[in-house]
């Protein structure tokens, strides 16, 4: 691909075209219409060259992937489908799996944004030779460093870390993992949980992003 190009819009701009010509190519072409961006934005960037894991930790691409994520599930959760290939007797059936999937979006696009954060406050030489201690999925470790999470906010991040393992995923949370059921269901009870807590709380940590740039 030649970097010299009258119009950026034309390579960086949404083209869903170019996603039903190569689904694969076209989903995974975010690192180069970033490398694009900057070109047109008068950085060098040698955009025929894989990027480094370095170049990888762009918190700009962390946070436009969680955002990209949020759209997703947001998109999900407010559908309604009808599920009319499934048996009457089976629609209820996949559609809580259905809100377990959306669950499992949200879920990552918090996971998302908060290593986004720690990339920006560790910077990307420290965050590197800490990525180990981050490679995992629990929300409520993740984000210990969002200020004024009450306990009901962690029992929030912990158990919807459930539905970014499993939940959202399998209906098995695995061999001899029964009690991660009634974990989901006695901490939803517990501290009474409802969507309105759940999203409340995403937006809230998300937000935070603004704070940790300034």
């Amino acid at each position: 691909m030649s970097k010299k190009v009258g119009y950026p819009q034309e390579y960086i701009e949404p083209n869903r075209s170019k996603f039903a010509e190569d689904p694969f190519g076209y989903s995974l072409f975010a690192w180069h219409k970033w490398g694009l961006a900057r070109e047109f934005s008068g950085f060098s960037v040698d955009l025929d060259a894989s990027p480094s894991s370095d170049e990888l930790k762009s918190p700009v691409l962390w946070l436009t992937h969680a955002h990209a994520l949020s759209k997703a599930a947001e998109i999900v959760l407010r559908a309604e489908p009808a599920f009319d290939t499934m048996p009457n007797l089976l629609k209820g059936v996949c559609d809580s799996q259905y809100c377990a999937v959306g669950l499992m979006l949200v879920g990552y696009s918090l996971e998302t944004c908060l290593k986004g954060m720690l990339i920006i406050k560790k910077g990307v030489l420290q965050y590197s030779e800490d990525e180990r201690s981050h490679r995992h999925h629990r929300l409520e470790k993740l984000a210990d460093f969002v200020p004024d999470l009450s306990a009901k906010d962690q029992a929030i991040l912990r158990t919807l870390t459930q539905f970014v393992i499993w939940a959202g995923k399998y209906p098995d949370p695995g061999s001899g993992q029964p009690d991660k059921f009634e974990e989901i269901f006695s901490t939803a009870e517990q501290y009474q949980i409802c969507a309105r807590d759940l999203f409340t709380l995403a937006g809230r940590v998300m937000s935070h992003a603004k704070h940790v740039i300034e």
